[in-house]
Order: C-alpha cells, then sequence, then structure tokens
C-alpha cells in the first residue's frame, strides 16, 4: 500500500496541450516515482535521476518561457503537476517548486542577455537550484539578514550564512539576497551563484521529521566572486524580488499540501473500503462517512483556492492576498487531512507500513515553510485593513 501511485483527479484543463502533460506526468509518477518513494525516503535518498528525467521531459521550466527552453504554461496548469508529483512523494514535488522559485528572479528581473545565458540550463540543461533568503537569524523577519556582498572592481564579494535551504550542498545554482546597502530592506541585492563557486560551502544536513530525502542544509558564502553580470535585478532591489518570487512560490505550497492531503484521502478510502469489522467495510459506518467526506470537502476546497489565485496570476492580477490565502488554508487542510488519514487506519496508521504516518509528518512542514501561516494571516490582514498602526 505504501508504493501506490495516486489515484487520479478529475481536472479541469484548459487545452488538449495541459490535458497530455498531466497523462505524462501521471505516467512518470506511476512508472518511476510511487513505486520507490516509501524504501527511498525511508533510507533518506534524494532522487537526483528522478530531477534529471523531469528536467528533459520539460517539468522543470513549465511556466516560463519556451524561447528559453521553459514550457511556457500557465501557473494553472503547472501547479496542478506540481499536486501530482507531491502526492507520490513531497520530495519531488516540493523540490519542482523551489527550483521553479530559484529560477523566478533570473526569469522575471534578468536582462535578457542573463535570461539566454543561463536560464536555459535551468529550465531544461539538468540543472537543479535552490533558494537563498532565509538565515540562522533571520526566518520570518527577512529584510533582517546579514548576508554581505561588497564590490570587488567588476566583481562581488559575499560573505555570510544562509539556513533551511532545500537543495542545499547538492543544487547547481543558488538564488542568493545578500545586503549590498543600508539596513532593510531597502539595501538588499539578488544574485546568482554557481553551486561549484569556491567559498561556498554547505554544512550537514539537517535531522528532520519529514521529507528525509530531501536535503535541508545551511550553506557558508566564505569570499564567494561572482561578476556583476550575476547581479539580477537593480542595487537595493533584492527585497522586492525575493518577494514576488514568494507570492508564486506559496501557491507552489499550496498545491504540493493539495497533493499530499490528496494521497492521503486515498489511502483513507481504500483502506476504509477494505477494512471490515461487525462483518461489513468499515466505510459503512456513519461516522467514518462523515469524516472522510470532510476530508474530501477539504481537499476540493483547497485545490479550487490555489486554483483560483493562479488565475488571477495567469491574467495578470494581483495574487498576492489570494496566494497567501492559499498557502494558509491548504497547508491547515493537509495536516488536518493527513491526520483524519491516520485515524481512519487506527493502529495500522501509525504504523511505517502504511502511508498515513509518513503524510502525517510530511504535512506539518508545509505549514512552516515560505513564510509560516502565522505570517500568511499578517500577510491577510494587512491586504484587508492596511499595515497596522504602531
Amino acid at each position: 500500500m505504501n508504493d501506490r501511485a495516486p489515484q487520479a483527479v478529475d481536472r479541469q484543463l484548459p487545452t488538449d496541450e495541459a490535458r497530455d502533460l498531466i497523462s505524462l506526468v501521471r505516467e512518470m509518477v506511476r512508472r518511476d516515482i510511487a513505486p520507490a518513494t516509501a524504501e527511498e525516503e525511508e533510507a533518506g535518498r534524494f532522487p537526483r535521476e528522478t530531477f534529471t528525467r523531469l528536467s528533459e521531459a520539460g517539468l522543470l521550466g513549465l511556466p516560463y518561457p519556451v524561447e528559453y527552453g521553459g514550457g511556457d504554461q500557465p501557473y494553472e496548469v503547472y501547479l496542478q503537476v506540481l499536486e501530482e508529483l507531491a502526492a507520490a512523494r513531497l520530495t519531488v514535488g516540493l523540490g519542482v517548486s523551489v527550483h521553479t522559485l530559484a529560477c523566478h528572479a533570473l526569469a522575471a528581473f534578468g536582462t535578457d542577455e542573463q535570461r539566454a545565458a543561463h536560464l536555459p540550463a535551468m529550465t531544461g540543461g539538468g540543472l537543479l537550484g535552490a533558494y537563498g533568503l532565509s538565515e540562522p537569524a533571520a526566518g520570518s523577519d527577512a529584510a533582517s539578514l546579514r548576508t554581505r556582498a561588497r564590490r570587488d572592481g567588476d566583481d562581488w564579494v559575499i560573505d555570510g550564512s544562509k539556513a533551511w535551504i532545500t537543495h542545499g550542498g547538492i543544487a547547481d545554482f543558488y538564488t542568493v539576497m545578500a545586503r549590498t546597502g543600508e539596513e532593510g530592506p531597502r539595501g538588499i541585492t539578488a544574485f546568482l551563484v554557481p553551486g561549484d563557486a569556491p567559498g561556498l560551502s554547505a554544512a550537514a544536513p539537517e535531522r528532520k521529521m519529514g521529507m528525509k530525502g530531501s536535503p535541508t542544509a545551511q550553506i557558508h558564502l566564505d569570499g564567494v566572486r561572482v561578476g556583476d553580470d550575476r547581479r539580477l535585478g537593480a542595487e537595493g532591489q533584492g527585497f522586492a524580488v525575493a518577494l514576488a518570487a514568494l507570492d508564486s512560490g506559496r501557491l507552489g505550497i499550496a498545491a504540493c499540501a493539495t497533493g499530499v492531503a490528496q494521497a492521503a484521502l486515498d489511502a483513507a478510502l481504500e483502506y476504509a473500503s477494505g477494512r471490515r469489522q461487525f462483518g461489513r467495510p468499515i466505510a459503512d459506518f456513519q461516522g467514518l462517512r462523515f469524516l472522510l467526506a470532510d476530508m474530501a470537502t477539504q481537499v476540493e476546497a483547497g485545490r479550487a483556492l490555489y486554483l483560483a489565485a493562479a488565475r488571477l496570476r495567469d491574467a495578470g492580477l494581483p495574487f498576492s492576498r489570494q496566494a497567501a490565502m492559499a498557502k494558509l488554508f491548504c497547508t491547515d487542510a493537509a495536516m488536518k487531512v493527513t491526520t483524519d488519514a491516520v485515524q481512519v487506519l487506527g493502529g495500522y496508521g501509525y504504523t511505517a507500513d502504511f502511508p498515513a504516518e509518513r503524510l502525517m509528518r510530511e504535512a506539518k512542514v508545509l505549514q512552516i515553510v515560505e513564510g509560516t501561516n502565522q505570517i500568511q494571516r499578517m500577510v491577510i490582514a494587512r491586504h484587508l485593513a492596511g499595515p497596522e498602526s504602531r
């Protein structure tokens, strides 16, 4: 039961191309990802070969322009791909989301020359990216980061540490935010740093509750030198670059959370339909049927919320508030649905022989990454009521 592909979800997709894309993803999940998920997560193995295959299939650059190796797909479609991947293995779904986030600064704020030089390899050349904003003492308060970049002729020299970096130590490139000027958000600049740059190193991966196959580590930059041609956007624009990326990244987390919740619902439904007590399947008992109905409603509501936000983004309309709402709701729903799935399976839900306990552990991190859910509430309230008075 641990190694089954997730149940197919009926999707409303805008084009035949999008439907073919989802079919391709489902075949890759069935053949390459789902069968090994339980074993590889328990062993803590990162599936780099899976990301290579995703890159070869054009799935690491879906929302980016085709002239730079991307797929030119709307976010509405890209997010549904993420959901399918995360339902099979969150390490893969979240990894694709983080890679897409790491490409955002270059795609949105880089020059035409920078995009032509770097983006094709990032979207379809087998490279894997990471995003360097958080620091040991600057998490939710990202504007207080201390990593510093100073001018040295035509180069920048970067010193500092970044924390909680997904793909830390294995990424081929890092989008790094560093202070180049005054304190606060106006003094931050974005840089594209090669993963093999001299002076860049990674600490031992964190020992985590879940997602053991996905390395999360601090990275240290000790005199890392990059040319000015790797500065993304204007000097001092880095915090705006970071926030723009996070709005889109939060939708990625919402889609991944919905995938995890869907996988938990599938596992609960399968178990409840096959497990018999008192002469009939436990799915016949009203108390359990109502629990399953609530779980399904949470999944559907989350999916509708993240897709509505994605359609705003695709239309070029403001979507920051809706992205925060989607991230908040979908990740809270994933935590609730996975917890309920463990309850449906009873004692078996608490064992590693069934996927429910792994999904429950994985769901927890989604309430934390890319802005805790407390931060999402602050963002939503700021849009509704304006900045709080001081």
